[in-house]
C-alpha cells in the first residue's frame, strides 16, 4: 500500500469528519465575503489596525537562558465582525520566548509561528521550532494559538475539527489581522527584525500575513502551497468531508448558490495575479533545471574556449607560429571551468561577508 493510500485510509477510518454543520449560516458567509473586498488589498487591510493596538502581558517566567511571555488581546476581526467569530475565540491568545540577553541591542529578530492543522496550544512549536531557533540563532518566537484551537475552541466543537466550511475563512481573517497586532507590538517593543513562518496550513496563513505586511519582513511557509483548497478537494483531507451533506445544501437552499456564484464573479478579477503564477510555472518546467544548467555550461565552455584560444594564439603569434587553436582539448575547458568556477565563489563569498557587515550596522538579518 502507498504513503498516499495509507494516507487516505488513516483519515477515512480515525478521524472526525469535517464541516458537519455544512457552510455555516448563509447570511454570515454573505458578511464575510463582503468583508474580504476589504481584507485582500493590503492598503485597505493594514488601515484596520492601529500601530498603537492594545496588547496584555499576563505573565512572565523567567529561566536560567530565556524568558517566557504569555499575552492576550481582542481579535480585530471580532471588532469588526463579532457575530461571525465564536465568543471562545474574540480574544487572540499567544506565547513570547526570548533570550536573557541579545547579542546586538540594535537586532532582536523575532518570528511568528503559525499553526499548522491540528496544532493546539503552544508546546509542539515551542519545543520543534522556538527553543531551537533561541538557543542557535538569538531568535525571538511568538506562538499564536488558532482560532477554533485551544483555548479559542468553541465548546460545540470536537478537537480542532471545524464545523463549518465558513470557519476556515473566520480563521484566516482573523490571523491576518491578529498578526498585524503582533508585528506592530513588535516595533514598539523594538523587536526586528521580523519574520513569520508555519508548517502545512499554517505556511499558508503565515504567507497570507506577509502579504498584509507593507514593509519589509522574512517569509518562511513550509510545506505549503498558494491555495489550501487542493487539500480538501482533491488531497487526504478530503476523505473525511460529507461531500453529500454539502451538495444537499447548496442545492436546497437558494442563498448558498447564489453566494457561490457572487464568489466566482469577485474572484475574475483577481485572475490577473493568479494566471500570471500559473504562467510562470508552466514556463519554469518547460526548461528543466538540468537544461538550465546545460546552457549555462555549454556557454561557459564557448566563452573558455574563446578566451583560451585567442590567448594560445598570441603565444603562438610571439613564437612566430601561424597555426590556429581552433580544436581546443577539452581538458583545458575542463581545468579552465573549475577555475572560474572557484573564482565566482571566491567573489560571491566577499559579496556576502560585506553585506553581513552592512546587515549588522543597519539592523538586517544575516544573509548566511
Amino acid at each position: 500500500m502507498t504513503i498516499n493510500k495509507f494516507d487516505y485510509l488513516y483519515r477515512k477510518l480515525l478521524l472526525t469528519k469535517y464541516f458537519v454543520n455544512g457552510w455555516g449560516d448563509p447570511e454570515k458567509l454573505k458578511s464575510l465575503f463582503q468583508f474580504r473586498n476589504i481584507i485582500v488589498n493590503r492598503d485597505s487591510c493594514f488601515k484596520l489596525v492601529s500601530s498603537d493596538y492594545p496588547v496584555e502581558i499576563i505573565k512572565k517566567n523567567e529561566d536560567s537562558d530565556s524568558i517566557t511571555l504569555e499575552g492576550v488581546f481582542q481579535s480585530p476581526f471580532s471588532y469588526y465582525l463579532p457575530d461571525i467569530v465564536p465568543k471562545e475565540s474574540h480574544f487572540a491568545h499567544f506565547q513570547v520566548l526570548l533570550p536573557k540577553k541579545w547579542p546586538s541591542k540594535n537586532v532582536k529578530p523575532m518570528c511568528v509561528h503559525m499553526a499548522g492543522t491540528g496544532d493546539q496550544y503552544y508546546w509542539r512549536r515551542r519545543t520543534i521550532l522556538a527553543k531551537p531557533l533561541l538557543k542557535e540563532a538569538a531568535i525571538g518566537s511568538i506562538i499564536l494559538e488558532n482560532p477554533f484551537y485551544g483555548k479559542r475552541k468553541p465548546t460545540n466543537q470536537v478537537r480542532s475539527i471545524l464545523c463549518n466550511v465558513s470557519d476556515i475563512f473566520v480563521m484566516g481573517g482573523c490571523l491576518i489581522l491578529e498578526s498585524l497586532v503582533l508585528f506592530h507590538w513588535c516595533e514598539r517593543e523594538g523587536f526586528g527584525p521580523l519574520g513569520v513562518t508555519g508548517l502545512s496550513m499554517g505556511g499558508h496563513m503565515a504567507s497570507l500575513a506577509a502579504a498584509s505586511w507593507p514593509k519589509p519582513i522574512v517569509l518562511v511557509p513550509c510545506l505549503s502551497g498558494t491555495t489550501a483548497s487542493g487539500v480538501f478537494t482533491e488531497g487526504a483531507i478530503s476523505c473525511a468531508i460529507d461531500w453529500n451533506l454539502l451538495e444537499h445544501q447548496y442545492k436546497s437552499n437558494s442563498m448558498y448558490k447564489n453566494e457561490v456564484v457572487n464568489i466566482d464573479n469577485e474572484v475574475k478579477k483577481l485572475k490577473k495575479e493568479f494566471n500570471a503564477g500559473k504562467q510562470f510555472i508552466k514556463d519554469f518546467h518547460s526548461e528543466s533545471c538540468l537544461d538550465i544548467q546545460s546552457n549555462l555550461m555549454f556557454e561557459n565552455s564557448e566563452y573558455n574556449k574563446s578566451a583560451i584560444n585567442t590567448c594560445h594564439s598570441q603565444q603562438l603569434n610571439n613564437s612566430s607560429s601561424s597555426s590556429k587553436f581552433d580544436d581546443t582539448d577539452d581538458s583545458l575547458i575542463e581545468q579552465n571551468n573549475e577555475f572560474q568556477i572557484k573564482k565566482n565563489l571566491k567573489s560571491i563569498k566577499h559579496i556576502m561577508q560585506f553585506f553581513n557587515t552592512q546587515s549588522k550596522s543597519q539592523g538586517c538579518i544575516k544573509l548566511y
